[in-house]
């Protein structure tokens, strides 16, 4: 692509670099110069313009910008994506339904290399995000891209998002206590995060913060695709009451503790082939936390295993929450 001044008398069918004001409106930045546009910018005293010239082996923005998002999501309906081209070398991707990106990075990163023209921005990888949200856009960057470039990109970045949507919906809450008068945790903050994902509560079960007691409570859920476990007490080791519980019941734990802080006493296990997540204490607070990380994973039928979790501190560092009984910095 050739960048510059050039004569009126020689700019038909190029496209105009800079937008231009007129006596009656203006002509806009991108727009191809036919024979009207010229007799506009004659009728200004203006003799020479600012364009951009095409060669022949270079695509508009528009046309490099969709085939890339066309490579990116070869196959929209399966991949649960929406492409919204907006031109000016744009293409928008949109969830079609509410549930968690899947971004391979590398492709990403490999795209965003071929040339600087080129560029795809995403959501985090794993983001929840809900039907209708933006989670990328590509957007070249010059009026003009070399089809070797776009070939390039097209190839380097093939395939590399996904929507997964929600597919459990019947989860069960199963809650202890070490006070027997204690009032029932308001659950709000948990089934708010559910409903984020179409999920709800089948069964909110209550025990005694006692191995045994929990172990039955957790073996008589029925029904559920996913059981939570909210103890009184915090989980404080692999054999404390509720990772015991989960083994004593049948089940298996294959993670105690995770790199996420608020979430650093998040336990992972399962019962059968239901999963179970022991949450930490500071599910209690809207705020996000590592628990969300896993929950939203699950939710949406993406396995979680001991060495993802280990795998989340880079970027695990989240924002403190007020209400925690013990902060990360205690205030003087």
């Amino acid at each position: 692509m050739r960048f510059g001044p050039i004569p009126l008398a020689e700019a038909e069918g190029t496209i105009l670099a800079h937008s231009v004001a007129l006596p009656a409106g203006r002509l806009r930045k991108g727009c191809i110069l036919g024979p009207g546009e010229i007799a506009q910018l004659q009728a200004t005293g203006r003799s020479e313009v600012i364009t951009a010239r095409l060669d022949a082996d270079d695509l508009h923005e528009d046309a490099a910008a969709l085939a890339i998002a066309k490579a990116l999501v070869p196959d929209p309906q399966a991949a649960g994506l929406d492409l919204r081209a907006v031109g000016t070398g744009r293409v928008n991707l949109h969830a079609q339904v509410a549930g968690v990106i899947e971004v391979l990075a590398p492709r990403v990163e490999a795209l965003n290399a071929v040339d600087p023209m080129i560029t795809l921005a995403t959501v985090p990888r794993w983001q929840r995000v809900t039907a209708g949200e933006m989670v990328a856009t590509v957007k070249v960057i010059a009026y003009g891209v070399a089809r070797a470039s776009v070939d390039a990109a097209c190839t380097a970045g093939a395939c590399a998002l996904r929507l997964h949507p929600a597919r459990l919906s019947r989860v069960a809450l199963v809650e202890t206590h070490t006070d027997p008068t204690a009032r029932p945790l308001k659950a709000s903050a948990i089934t708010d995060r559910l409903a984020a994902l179409g999920a709800g509560l089948i069964t909110h079960l209550h025990s005694p913060h006692r191995e045994a007691d929990l172990a039955a409570t957790i073996a008589a859920v029925n029904g559920a695709e996913l059981i939570l476990i909210l103890t009184a007490s915090a989980t404080s080791d692999p054999d404390d009451v509720a990772p015991a519980a989960v083994r004593r019941a049948g089940g298996r734990v294959h993670r105690f503790g995770m790199p996420v802080d608020p979430g650093n006493l998040l336990f992972l296990g399962s019962l059968g082939e239901t999963p179970v997540i022991g949450l930490p204490g500071c599910v209690r607070s809207p705020a996000l936390n590592g628990a969300d990380w896993v929950l939203e994973r699950l939710i949406c039928g993406i396995p979680v295993t001991a060495e993802d979790i280990a795998g989340m501190g880079v970027g695990g560092l989240l924002k403190e929450i007020p209400i925690r009984g013990r902060l990360r910095e205690m205030r003087e």
